[in-house]
């Protein structure tokens, strides 16, 4: 199926996250920080971002602004879907 990539920094709620989407059969990678996130997309662009909003470090609506990855001209990105309630650097706009 799709390749996923999880960003969560508790490790907890990154397995519980990865083991339901791998038994449905998805290809699932882990990234605990921004850096990590950005790695990971630059390695392999990935389907779906599934991004904890509050990220330690680097907010995670801060990550979903910045161009970790140039996009093929055929690829479009959805509109992000908050898990997490939004601090109050979520609610700047990207620039």
């Amino acid at each position: 199926m799709g390749r996923i990539l999880v960003v969560e920094d508790e490790a907890a709620i990154a397995e519980l996250l990865s083991m339901n989407l791998r038994f449905e059969g998805h290809e699932v990678r882990i990234a605990a920080t921004s850096d990590e996130a950005v790695q990971a997309v630059r390695d392999s662009l990935p389907d779906l971002v599934v991004l904890d909003w509050m990220l330690p470090g680097e907010p995670g609506v801060a990550l979903a602004c910045r161009r970790a990855h140039p996009r093929p001209a055929d690829h479009h990105a959805d509109r992000p879907q908050r898990r997490a309630r939004p601090g109050p650097g979520a609610r700047r706009r990207c620039r």
